[in-house]
């Protein structure tokens, strides 16, 4: 790819959208994998046909859509469903991710993945950028954010790589710690100038 991309990530919770709408505020484009992981799966799509045929019509709500939370349920706890669903999606999501990323018109542009450094995509970015916040504050605002029990968000933590193999994969760090929004900010003007340089 011969764009200059940013990989955006961080765990659950960290604050990911957060800094990558305050980019995009800067006017730089963003393409985020949770959103592309979505459309891979819409409506009337293979890979919802895929899924409905390997895990039965119940995964399939009224409306056609995927029930992701009982998709998700069942997968935290069978890894062999896991491997399989990853199989089918990583693909997909890959290859509509990198055309996204083409597409882009900002002068650089920017991967928000969960799962940047564990699907290895960072393979497509120039700089990995994490958001860094704490385990306890990462239960607390996920609890909060998607009335999650606290031991579903513990097995979220778990099923991805640690805070500290996530910043030693670091190149860049946001620290999101004290939660306040202006000191997120003067991080991301910053590190925007930074990679404008780059480019």
């Amino acid at each position: 790819m011969s764009k200059f991309v940013v990989g955006l990530t961080g765990g659950i919770g960290s604050g990911k959208t957060t800094v990558a709408n305050m980019f995009a505020s800067l006017g730089v484009e963003f393409v985020d994998a949770d959103i592309v992981a979505r459309q891979v799966v819409a409506p009337q799509s293979p890979a919802l046909r895929s899924i409905a045929e390997h895990f039965g019509s119940q995964y399939i709500l009224d409306d056609g859509t995927l029930d992701r939370a009982k998709l998700r349920d069942k997968i935290f706890t069978d890894e062999q469903e896991k491997y399989w669903l990853n199989n089918l999606l990583h693909p997909l999501i890959r290859t509509e991710l990198l055309q996204q990323l083409q597409a882009t018109q900002s002068s650089y542009s920017i991967l928000v993945a969960p799962l940047l450094i564990e699907n290895k995509l960072t393979q497509y970015v120039n700089r990995t950028l994490v958001v860094d916040i704490s385990e306890q504050q990462q239960i607390n605002r996920t609890m909060a954010r998607d009335h999650s029990s606290k031991a579903q968000v513990q097995n979220i933590i778990k099923s991805q790589i640690s805070r500290q193999q996530r910043l030693v994969a670091a190149d860049d760090v946001i620290d999101n710690n004290s939660l306040d929004l202006l000191t997120v900010q003067t991080q991301v003007e910053r590190l925007h100038q930074f990679y404008l340089q780059c480019v």
